[in-house]
């Protein structure tokens, strides 16, 4: 393959459609990465470059203040974008898929942590079983997750699980597969933070688009996370909360129903049988609550039923700021 011409962009917006052309484009998404992200693009150059297939190589840093913007100015044979300011995970991805110029879009990290030597596998399988996004599951024989992560980590995949009503071995790993154009339905969904991939993946599921997955170690980051344990997982739920009463509200509305029905009804007849009197006021305005709850989500699923936009991108939108 011809080697791109480096360059620095320093506007993360176009005004003009980008030619979608055939081939992959890597994404990687780098915010003070200077111990680890040398080694990465060393690594994946020398991967990439046995590929039969056009591909580009997009590296947006993301407002580092430390020397990641130098050691990427030394590399040659990738697109380098620049972000005035740190604007975020989600943020820096969007702006790498705006300007790529391929449909077949894989994301990785700066720091070390995914088998970027996969990324052939990764394209192969996907485009054998023609699916719209692949997922590489942190589910291998060597996951360095830390440990005060894990118990979250767990819960929120277990959440998401019940809310897709399908198993998801991994709902926000970092190192995945997908196309351009799956993506642009939900554009004005996908936030700047690190939950980006948990709200394409809930979009994704939810929808009925082909998600797969498939098992990958997870090295030991280089470098210092990113991740703030707690304040990240409040907003995880609280995510899985807002895409789950915007594409399946029945899944929440209908069980807090049942659980207020049941409350109520156990309330009732312990007022009946033990105490002997009518059931109070308490438990009539639990039941009515309950029986609320049921009529909202019913109103809910109608109204997402009705919402257009989803199958029908809007293609020309994410090139506007």
């Amino acid at each position: 393959m011809r080697p791109i011409d480096h360059y620095r962009e320093t506007l993360p917006y176009v005004d003009e459609p980008v030619p979608v052309t055939e081939g992959f484009s890597v994404v990687i998404p780098a915010y003070n990465e200077e111990q680890g992200i040398e080694q990465v693009l060393q690594q994946l150059c020398a991967t990439l470059s046995n590929s039969s297939v056009p591909y580009e190589i997009i590296v947006i840093d993301d407002g580092s203040r430390d020397k990641t913007a130098a050691i990427l100015g030394n590399f040659h044979g990738i697109r380098l974008i620049s972000h005035p300011v740190n604007k975020g995970y989600g943020a820096a991805l969007k702006t790498g898929i705006r300007f790529a110029q391929h449909n077949l879009i894989c994301i990785t990290d700066a720091d070390g942590t995914y088998p970027n030597e996969r990324i052939f596998e990764m394209i192969d399988h996907m485009q054998h079983h023609r699916t719209d996004m692949l997922v590489g599951a942190r589910i291998g024989k060597q996951v360095h997750i830390p440990m005060v992560r894990r118990p979250a980590k767990w819960f929120i995949d277990q959440f998401a699980s019940f809310v897709c009503d399908q198993h998801i071995p991994d709902l926000n790993s970092g190192f995945r597969v997908f196309r351009r154009h799956s993506v642009l339905p939900f554009w004005n969904m996908l936030p700047n933070g690190f939950s980006f991939t948990t709200t394409i993946t809930l979009c994704m599921l939810t929808n009925s688009y082909l998600v797969d997955y498939v098992p990958i170690d997870y090295h030991m980051r280089t470098g210092r996370s990113k991740i703030r344990p707690i304040k990240d997982t409040i907003n995880f739920l609280k995510l899985i909360m807002r895409m789950a009463l915007f594409f399946n509200p029945l899944k929440i509305f209908i069980p807090l129903s049942l659980i207020l029905l049941i409350i109520a009804v156990a309330a009732g007849l312990y007022t009946h049988l033990v105490i002997g009197k009518l059931a109070d006021m308490t438990t009539a305005i639990i039941a009515l609550t309950g029986v609320q709850c049921a009529m909202l989500g019913l109103l809910a699923e109608m109204i997402t039923q009705r919402v257009p936009g989803t199958e029908h991108p809007d293609h020309e939108r994410i090139h506007k700021p």
